[in-house]
């Protein structure tokens, strides 16, 4: 009789994982994905909404796991659950036999004609709002068992997750001419000074960047590709920067300034609503400007599945479609 290779590589991973699992009658599959959960959201309150658990068995899920294992997964801080250096040993590990389970099965429906599993994606707080509606939209029609799992953030915290695996692609900002070797370039924006509707600093369509001297300004926390620029750009020009507060998502950014106590500094993707309804001015920084280079990276880590070569083909185009249209750039 004969056996497709589909098959036998549907044999072979199984019989990968069966092996990884005898090890243990204790470990199981849903104790490790609650591991990743838990080292991606760095809470356990956030991981248990999304896992659509309570609480408690989200802790007690990890707490069996460090029994297992005879060391502490997690320090617990102030700012959360944050891995610990064995946590960190773990991570790839566990993270590769969780992929071999998805890929398991996605092998198995792919073989059928279709394209399941989960597809990791980082997208900048700039794009989310417009970008991840349109994704979603999109992915439903064209592949509708397959998930999107989206992680919000910075360049540099999105960069760390494509690098060690966690991620399958991410859309970021790079600054200067180009994006970095191997990336795609879906686009470039301006960078406007933003804040309370109506305040004077915002009064002219434009403003020189030496404008920004004294300015009391909230933006993110370093290392960022935004303040390595300001960096520069205010050496270079005789500026000043006045940074009175340092945020981790542009949210919270966005709220600040819209309390009128300080400005920051975003593309009109991240702030066009805001400024349709009145609660945000923006002013275009010039002389010189600082513009953002969107790009689109995938990990190198493994070789993408293809419900992923899928999304990140969506993503190009959708992206390439959105920065292109003159009423968002």
């Amino acid at each position: 009789m004969e056996t497709s290779l589909a098959t036998i590589e549907i044999y072979i991973n199984t019989q990968f994982i069966i092996s990884a699992f005898h090890l243990s009658e204790t470990m199981n599959l849903k104790q490790l994905d609650t591991f990743l959960l838990v080292a991606d959201m760095q809470s356990l309150s956030r991981a248990a909404i999304a896992s659509d658990m309570a609480q408690s068995l989200v802790s007690r899920q990890i707490a069996m796991l460090e029994k297992e294992w005879g060391k502490r997964l997690f320090d617990r801080t102030g700012r959360g659950m944050v891995l610990s250096e064995f946590g960190r040993r773990m991570y790839p590990e566990v993270k590769r036999i969780i992929d071999q389970v998805e890929q398991l099965g996605a092998t198995a429906h792919q073989a059928a004609g279709l394209l399941t599993g989960t597809v990791h994606i980082g997208v900048l707080p700039s794009l989310a709002r417009q970008l991840l509606p349109l994704l979603l939209a999109d992915i439903r029609e064209r592949a509708p068992q397959l998930r999107l799992h989206v992680t919000e953030g910075f360049s540099g915290a999105l960069d760390e997750q494509l690098a060690s695996g966690r991620l399958d692609m991410i859309v970021v900002n790079r600054y200067g001419s180009s994006a970095s070797r191997g990336e795609d370039v879906l686009g470039k924006l301006d960078t406007f000074l933003v804040g309370k509707a109506g305040l004077p600093e915002l009064a002219a369509k434009s403003l020189p960047f030496h404008s920004l001297d004294g300015i009391p300004l909230v933006l993110p926390a370093v290392p960022n590709g935004l303040r390595a620029t300001l960096d520069v750009l205010s050496r270079r020009h005789d500026t000043k920067l006045n940074i009175v507060m340092e945020v981790e998502t542009a949210t919270a950014m966005k709220d600040v300034a819209a309390g009128g106590h300080a400005f920051t500094l975003l593309p009109m993707t991240a702030v066009a609503q805001e400024i349709a309804a009145g609660e945000l001015g923006a002013s275009l920084v010039i002389s010189p400007g600082i513009r953002r280079t969107i790009a689109l990276s995938v990990t190198r880590q493994r070789p993408l599945s293809e419900g992923a070569r899928l999304v990140s083909s969506r993503v190009r185009l959708l992206a390439l479609e959105l920065l292109t249209d003159s009423s968002v750039v």
